[in-house]
C-alpha cells in the first residue's frame, strides 16, 4: 500500500466544496493508499535527512466516494487526523506539493527539502526544481509563439513603449495571484505612468505586459493537463460585468466547456515539455487563441469540471502516479 504525503495548508482551512487537494486525497484513499498531511512548518532537516512532523489523514468514507459535501451530515467533518509522528521524507512513495501561493521564500525553502526526498527516490508532484524554474507568468515566454505579444521589464520606458505600440495592454506582477495587481491600460489612459511606477516599485521589480485579448469576455479558460494529457473540458472563468479579470477570486463565474481545436493544439504543444520537466499536474490558462499563464504550483478547478461531466480528474492523476510507482 503506497504511503503518500500532501504538503498542504491546514486541512481545516480548505474549501470542502472546491479544493482540488481534497479531490486528490479522496482519490488516494479510494485506492487504499495511506495519506499523511504536512504543513510547511512541519518540514525540517534533522540527523542528516529531510524529515517532517506528519499526521495521518482519513477522509469520511462516504464523502471520499461521492466527493459531494452534501453527503456529510450537519457539522460532520470531512476528515480525521491521527497523532502527529516524525518521519523521514524518504519513507513516502509519493509527495504532493499543494501549498497555496504566495510563492515566497518559505515556499522555495520547502522545495529544497523536497529535492532531498526526490533524490531518495520519492516521486514529488510537481518536480521541485521545476516549481522554482517555471514562474507561472514568465514561463509563457518559452512558448511565445502561442502567447499574445508581451514584454517583461522593470524599465518604465520599455513598458511605456509596449503600450504605445499595442495601445490596449494588461500589466501584471510576476508573483501576483488570484487576479490581484492586474491592470488594463487602454489608449491615452492618464494612469499609465502611475500604474507602471506602482507595479515595478519604481523600476525595482520586473513585471509583465501583455497585449489585451478582447476574447476575455468569453472566459479565461483553465485547461488541466495530467501527465501530458489534456482533460477534454475547460473551466471558462467569465469576468463579472465591468471587469476584465477572469479569476474566480475576482468574482468571475465558471462555465465548463469542451476544448476547442485551438485549445487542444496549445495543450499538445506544451505536453511533452511539461512531462520532461516532471510537471505531472498543470493548469494552463487560454484566452481566445492565446496561452496566457502556465500554473504549476497548486492548480485548481478539478472539482468544478468533475461535477459538470461526472469525471474523476484526481483519479486520473493517481493512476498516472501509480504507473510510475
Amino acid at each position: 500500500m503506497p504511503k503518500v504525503a500532501f504538503v498542504v495548508d491546514p486541512l481545516e482551512t480548505l474549501n470542502v466544496k472546491k479544493d482540488s487537494s481534497i479531490a486528490m486525497m479522496c482519490a488516494a484513499q479510494r485506492r487504499g493508499w495511506e495519506i499523511q498531511s504536512i504543513r510547511l512548518k512541519d518540514l525540517c532537516w534533522m540527523d542528516g535527512s529531510a524529515s517532517a512532523f506528519a499526521q495521518g489523514v482519513t477522509i469520511n468514507s462516504v464523502f471520499a466516494e461521492t466527493r459531494d459535501p452534501d453527503s456529510l451530515g450537519e457539522g460532520e467533518p470531512w476528515f480525521q487526523v491521527s497523532t502527529e509522528e516524525f518521519s523521514k521524507l524518504s519513507s513516502f512513495e509519493a509527495m504532493f506539493m499543494r501549498k497555496d501561493p504566495p510563492f515566497d521564500m518559505n515556499y522555495i525553502y520547502a522545495t529544497y527539502m523536497l529535492n532531498h526526498a526526490q533524490r531518495d527516490g520519492v516521486l514529488v508532484v510537481n518536480d521541485p526544481q521545476s516549481l522554482r524554474d517555471c514562474n507561472e507568468k514568465f514561463y509563457t515566454t518559452e512558448f511565445s509563439e502561442l502567447a499574445p505579444a508581451m514584454t517583461v521589464s522593470q524599465r518604465a520606458e520599455v513598458l511605456r513603449e509596449f503600450h504605445s505600440e499595442h495601445r490596449d495592454v494588461v500589466y501584471k506582477k510576476l508573483d501576483g495571484m488570484g487576479g490581484t495587481s492586474i491592470f488594463r491600460m487602454r489608449e491615452n489612459d492618464p494612469n499609465l505612468n502611475v500604474v507602471i511606477e506602482t507595479l515595478t516599485d519604481n523600476e525595482s521589480s520586473p513585471i509583465m505586459a501583455q497585449k489585451f485579448v478582447p476574447e476575455i469576455d468569453q472566459g479565461d479558460k483553465r485547461i488541466l493537463i495530467v501527465d501530458g494529457e489534456a482533460i477534454p473540458y475547460s473551466l471558462a472563468r467569465i469576468p463579472m460585468r465591468g471587469e476584465t479579470r477572469g479569476n474566480l477570486a475576482a468574482g468571475a463565474r465558471g462555465e465548463v466547456r469542451a476544448l476547442t481545436e485551438r485549445e487542444r493544439f496549445i495543450a499538445e504543444e506544451l505536453a511533452p515539455v511539461l512531462v520532461e520537466r516532471g510537471l505531472l499536474f498543470v493548469g494552463i490558462d487560454v484566452i481566445g487563441d492565446y496561452l496566457t499563464e502556465i500554473n504549476v504550483t497548486c492548480p485548481t478547478c478539478i472539482r468544478e469540471i468533475d461535477r459538470e461531466h461526472d469525471l474523476d480528474i484526481a483519479g486520473t492523476l493517481m493512476d498516472a502516479i501509480s504507473n510510475r510507482l
